[in-house]
Parts: C-alpha cells; sequence; structure tokens
C-alpha cells in the first residue's frame, strides 16, 4: 500500500467537514459577526487556491521525496524495523511537533506572518476557516515539509495517513461547535479543542501567541503556552487591524501579503487590544 486509499480518505475528511458544519448550525459556539454564507465562499476560494498550489506543486515534490526516503531508508524511522502501527504513531507524534514548531515561526517570521496573517484576519471563525491557508503560505510550508519528510524518514504511506489526521484536527479545532464544557475539558487533556484555538484567534497579541498546537495539547503543556482561561463570549476572532469587513474581503486577502503591512494589532483609534489577566490557572477551561 503506497498510500492511504482515497476511497478511505475522502469520505472521511468530505463526512467530517459535513458534520461539523451541521453542527455549527444547531449548535454554535459563538455568534457570528459576517454572514455565514459570504465567509464561507470567502474561505472556499482562498482554500481553493492553496489547494490548486499544493496539487501543482507541493504534492509531486513531497511524494516523490517520499519515495526516495522509504527506497533508501533515509531519516530516523528509517535506521529502525518497527511494526506499522508503531511506525504510524511514531509518525504522527513527531510531525505533529515539528508542526507546532513551524507554527510558531509562521507568527514569530514577519514574512511568513505575512502570509499566516490570511488565515487570522477571519472575522469569525468557523470549519471553513481550516481551508482558509494563502497560497503563498502552501508554497512557503514546502521547504520544511521536505525536511520533516527526509529527517523524520516518512514513507508515501504514513505521511498519507499524517494528512487525513492533520485535516480532521484543524477542522475540528476551527470548528464553531458548542460541546458541553464538561466533554470538551476531557477531550482538551488530549487533543486542540474548539475552545483552545479561538483563544489562538484572538485579536488580543497575547493571547494569539498562545495555544499553538494542532494535533495534540501536550505540546503547549510543555512548552508553557497554553492558556485557557478566557471565556469564549469574550473573545473577539481577528486581527485588531482588519476589524473592518470591506479589510478582509476576497481582492484585498489574496493582494494583503504583497502590500505594506499595517501594525496588526493596533485597533482604528489607536489602543491595542488589552490582555484579560484572569485569577484562575491559565490552563483552566471556560466556557
Amino acid at each position: 500500500m503506497s498510500t492511504l486509499s482515497p476511497w478511505i480518505a475522502g469520505p472521511l475528511v468530505v463526512g467530517t467537514f459535513l458534520f461539523l458544519l451541521w453542527h455549527e448550525l444547531r449548535h454554535p459556539l459563538r455568534k457570528n459577526i459576517e454572514s455565514k454564507s459570504t465567509r464561507q465562499v470567502r474561505n472556499f476560494a482562498i482554500g481553493a487556491l492553496g489547494a490548486v498550489a499544493s496539487a501543482a506543486i507541493e504534492t509531486p515534490l513531497i511524494q516523490t521525496l517520499a519515495h526516495i526516503v522509504e527506497a533508501r531508508q533515509w531519516g530516523l524511522l528509517g535506521i529502525f524495523t518497527l511494526p506499522v502501527w508503531v511506525n504510524i504513531g511514531i509518525t504522527l507524534l513527531l510531525m505533529d511537533y515539528t508542526f507546532y514548531v513551524w507554527h510558531v515561526l509562521l507568527h514569530r517570521v514577519p514574512f511568513l506572518w505575512r502570509f499566516h496573517a490570511v488565515h487570522h484576519v477571519d472575522l469569525d471563525m468557523d470549519t471553513s476557516t481550516a481551508l482558509r491557508f494563502h497560497f503563498g503560505e502552501v508554497l512557503a510550508s514546502i521547504p520544511w515539509r521536505a525536511a520533516q519528510v527526509v529527517v523524520i524518514g516518512l514513507t508515501p504511506f504514513t505521511f498519507s495517513i499524517w494528512q487525513v489526521w492533520f485535516i480532521l484536527c484543524v477542522m475540528f479545532h476551527h470548528s464553531n461547535i458548542s460541546i458541553p464544557i464538561v466533554l470538551e475539558r476531557l477531550i482538551n487533556r488530549i487533543l486542540v479543542t474548539p475552545r483552545m484555538h479561538a483563544v489562538h484567534h484572538s485579536n488580543v497579541p497575547e493571547e494569539t501567541n498562545s495555544n499553538w498546537s494542532s494535533g495534540l495539547t501536550l505540546w503547549d503543556w510543555i512548552h508553557g503556552t497554553l492558556r485557557l482561561n478566557i471565556p469564549q463570549q469574550e473573545i473577539v476572532i481577528g486581527v485588531a487591524a482588519f476589524g473592518d469587513p470591506q479589510s478582509v474581503a476576497l481582492p484585498r486577502l489574496l493582494a494583503m501579503p504583497f502590500k505594506k503591512q499595517p501594525d496588526y494589532w493596533r485597533l482604528d483609534d489607536g489602543r491595542t487590544p488589552a490582555q484579560r489577566l484572569e485569577s484562575i490557572s491559565p490552563d483552566q477551561m471556560l466556557s
């Protein structure tokens, strides 16, 4: 088996996406600022351009590289002969951590942030936000992805497993679904959840610079970057300088990384959104 069968991956991804969309309509976590249909069309368009860039450049390069890695037994996993399920488990763990590092770089490196900001300036957050990555960010990630494949030792099969895992996690934690707080606290001990990731999408810079994990919550625990103690109804989704719906129209978003950048975290009145200082522990999730 060279890759995970598309007859398994496709229905799993599409089915999860549709389920989350349906759940958002029935049990939303936060009220929408913009029209949901307008945002979704915009996010689908940005996601489609990113998918084209991925299919045209990233996928052929990474798949070819993964075949070479498998044939020559490169990387950490190429050193050992392990059962398939152990190989998959280690792959998911290492890819999840190295994506945590990449996510931090997307925020810390100004050139990368230009592109990643397109994802963050969404005025609401729901499952469609999981598709909203500028094609420039997709292209910029290729060298990092290639390094992950070579250093870890991913085969086409283990890479395809990770891709599906990653997509499912990203759709879930971007979704605007209201999960009973007791249940979400249990899930959040292991996985990034919607309430946790909403803090990362806050327009308060100190809150955005937390909760970097995409799959396992573990990495934020280890690095001390976990922050859960923000009431969901107090979170303003987005980036301070892009609070006007006109500023996040589709043509402006596509051109945004190539233009002079504003002071991202300053509101129109010159203020920076204030950090909330909750008296409870940062790792205590609030409803």
